[in-house]
């Protein structure tokens, strides 16, 4: 292949480039730009459909295009100092071969499959704090290098126990928190070693598809810990001298201040693995024993922002959407930390998404990003409470407005008037169920007068985990789980319950993903009367109830006598039914 070298092609049209690389004529790309005009297609893909070059020239037209130098590695020999530069689950993830690494300098060379992959050396530089060159080559190239080199992956576990016997961090073993030497600490950071152990716990808790990573020091130990689906599990703990190094490695990545080990600091980290952008909300807090962090995995791909696939079911769904597309009022979604809330109103904006329509959030903080809606992140230093973002949302001349949270009196006030004004909100409270929330909003100092106008319904939900439909087995319950669900043996005569089996698919625990459990009440002129009258929770939940409100024990008992969780999962979620 005639190389040109890429200073000469970067930033030129792809017809020029590969005429100026000599694989077609000036004549051949004018013709295709003449097809071009009625068919919707690229310029490299239409000259290789004319068979004026191959699919090989266009990537290496592409790759000059973008300044990178086409190299052939179909007879290159690494040596097993650069295979070891990046871990076996980064070059799988990003789809990358290193070719030429300095460990002195940092440097590292590595091969691309397209020019377009710049997220990959974008996150290689974030993740293993390297000075990244890139270059293209062929794909099956890199295909070939990934099976012979990285084909079997060193595990955590590997990694932690060579790293347990490397003596130079062995020197920081033994010492407080406060005593480190902050150089010691850098030095470590940039170690190799701990790069790649961080680097392989971040892939993998992102393709176990972990909503949480927590990094904890104690006196005798540091953990590393997964959440999936609502549970811990422990990984291998590195070396307790480890610690201050990882935590230190994350400030690095998170932009966050190395230096400052007494206040609790927050950042976040954007990588993209598989070519889905993947978001890490950093937290670290001093401890005792030195600092904890956590970091919360925000994977748009592993969300689902559709109503039809939250949970719901039929009659539930049909409840809500009319409750959503009411021109004002305001619309409740309440339920403990972590139990899907967020994502629900995600759900019902994306669906009143539309070019018509002006969508306001006030956030803290502002979990995804979604096109079309103008999004605020509350920062209570700075003095930008929810309230105060709402009273500017007001003058931002919106239709529909979210508020994260409805903390006090003011932001409930303020969403109050909001509806009043004509103006649909949608907002979150920390209640048991959904009749609670109407008095949680009086104890907060609302008039009921004003919440009988506004309140249009409200939707109190739980997460509880799935039995693994690969692996269950059917059982008779026992009478003590009977009695805790308080269902006799006669109400569940032909109905069937599963547990789910141990299986490594499933972490061991029978249970694999989550699903949310519903109870959803709307506001009629009876429930306004006893609000007036400040009736009790218990009344309003028994009028709800006969105007058939599923509570959340009943949504439980229903899973389960689907098969979908256990006897387990409904107890610990839901109260019982007074």
């Amino acid at each position: 292949m005639t190389q040109v070298p890429p200073s000469e092609l970067k930033g030129r049209k792809l017809g020029r480039v590969l005429t100026k690389m000599g694989k077609v004529t000036r004549e051949q790309v004018h013709e295709a730009l003449e097809v071009q005009k009625t068919r919707k297609k690229q310029i490299g893909q239409i000259l290789v459909e004319l068979g004026y070059c191959s699919q090989e020239d266009v990537t290496a037209a592409l790759a000059g295009q973008a300044g990178m130098e086409f190299i052939d590695l179909s007879r290159v020999e690494l040596s097993p100092e650069v295979i070891d530069a990046i871990p076996a689950e980064s070059a799988q993830a990003y789809q990358v071969v290193p070719i030429e690494y300095n460990a002195k300098s940092r440097k590292l060379k590595v091969a691309l499959k397209s020019a377009d992959n710049f997220r990959a050396v974008d996150d290689l530089r974030l993740l293993m704090g390297f000075e990244v060159e890139a270059v293209v080559t062929k794909a099956e190239a890199i295909d070939a290098l990934i099976e012979k080199h990285y084909s079997k992956s060193s595990s955590v576990v590997d990694l932690v126990s060579d790293i347990a016997k490397d003596e130079k961090f062995k020197s920081m073993a033994g010492r407080s928190a406060d005593s480190i030497d902050l150089d010691a600490v850098m030095e470590a950071a940039e170690d190799n070693q701990v790069i790649k152990l961080l680097n392989m716990v971040l892939l993998q808790a992102i393709r176990d598809k972990a909503s949480d990573i927590h990094f904890e020091p104690f006196e005798e130990e540091f953990k590393m810990r997964y959440r999936i689906d609502g549970v811990l599990y422990e990984m291998v703990p590195p070396p307790k001298a480890l610690g201050a190094a990882i935590i230190s490695r994350i400030k690095v990545m998170s932009n966050l201040d190395i230096a400052e080990r007494r206040l609790p600091q927050d950042g976040r980290i954007e990588l993209s693995v598989g070519g889905r952008p993947v978001d890490l909300r950093v937290a670290v807090l001093p401890t005792i024993f030195g600092e904890s962090c956590v970091m919360r995995v925000l994977d748009r791909s592993n969300v689902e922002l559709d109503l039809d696939r939250i949970g719901f079911r039929d009659d539930e769904l049909e409840t809500f959407r009319s409750l959503i597309r009411k021109p004002n009022g305001i619309v409740v979604v309440t339920g403990p930390t972590g139990s899907g809330k967020t994502t629900t109103l995600y759900a019902a904006l994306a669906e009143l998404n539309r070019i018509e329509t002006k969508i306001l959030t006030a956030e803290d903080p502002v979990e995804y990003d979604i096109d079309g809606l103008c999004q605020c992140q509350v920062n209570e230093d700075v003095g930008l409470t929810f309230a105060r973002c709402l009273r500017s949302f007001l003058r931002q001349d919106p239709d529909i407005i979210l508020v994260g949270e409805i903390r006090d009196l003011e932001t409930a006030q303020i969403a109050v008037q909001a509806s009043l004004t004509g103006h649909l909100v949608l907002s979150t409270l920390h209640t048991n169920d959904a009749p609670s929330s109407i008095i949680r909003l009086v104890d907060l100092g609302m008039e009921p007068f004003l919440l009988t106008a506004t309140i249009e319904g409200v939707v109190a939900q739980r997460l509880v985990r799935k039995v693994d439909q690969n692996h269950k087995e059917e059982y008779d319950p026992t009478d003590e789980e009977l009695m805790e669900l308080q269902v006799t043996r006669e109400e569940m005569r032909g109905r069937k319950f599963y547990r789910g089996l141990p299986h490594e698919s499933n972490h061991n625990s029978g249970f694999k993903g989550r699903m949310a459990i519903f109870e959803l009440m709307h506001m009629d002129d009876e429930m306004r009367e006893m609000v007036m009258k400040e009736a009790s929770t218990a009344a309003l939940r028994e009028h709800a109830r006969r105007r058939g409100m599923r509570t959340l024990r009943e949504s439980g008992i229903m899973a389960l006598y689907e098969g979908l969780t256990s006897v387990d999962e409904v107890v610990r979620e839901t109260i019982l039914d007074e």
